[in-house]
């Protein structure tokens, strides 16, 4: 008889846990001892269309917890791609000042619920709406704009409407917008 893989005992475990929170220990006892790399097969699952949260995504988990967010897509449902390459990653965030692109937050700053902030680099126009991996559609996001962002494709805002949201701002927020500027561009 076939050994069933880790990948798919990792399947079994949490298809029936939508919603639940689950520990490292809990899913490592699900494979086994002697399989070290669950890890890696939590992030396969991802990438195949599983929608697992960990503390990076979620506030309110612990190092060491996840949730299977919704039910997994079935076999076939999902369309897998090949990554965005490093090369390209680091092309995006450079460009992108290391800042989320929809809230404005820099890599490590902290966030309202005390995590640090993570980016991401997240498509313009989504792949299932015809995007493609090319650095004009990708666009650095942190965790919480990434995850709200899904699948959707949002236009930029645009000059008109940016300055009449900080002419309606106070002129404390105006100058923090100013100085925000000033440490992106430079001081000229």
């Amino acid at each position: 008889m076939a050994r069933i893989g880790s990948k798919e005992l990792i399947r079994r475990f949490l298809k029936p846990r939508v919603g639940e929170v689950v520990t490292a220990r809990q899913i490592q006892d699900a494979v086994g001892p002697e399989i070290t790399e669950w890890a890696r097969r939590l992030r396969e699952l991802r990438a195949e269309g599983w929608q697992i949260s960990s503390h990076n995504d979620r506030a309110d988990l612990r190092p060491g917890e996840y949730v299977l967010e919704a039910k997994p897509p079935e076999p076939g449902e999902y369309r897998f791609s090949p990554n965005i390459s490093g090369r390209l990653r680091a092309q995006v965030l450079e460009r992108n000042g290391y800042t989320c692109q929809m809230c404005g937050i820099g890599a490590g700053d902290e966030m309202e619920d005390g995590r640090r902030a993570r980016l991401h680099v997240g498509h313009i126009v989504d792949r299932d709406h015809g995007g493609k991996d090319e650095a004009s559609n990708l666009r650095a996001l942190c965790s919480t704009c990434n995850q709200g962002a899904k699948n959707l494709a949002q236009e930029p805002p645009s000059w008109t409407w940016l300055l009449g949201q900080l002419r309606r701002a106070t002129q404390g927020d105006q100058r923090a917008a100013l100085d925000w500027l000033k440490n992106k561009f430079g001081k000229d």
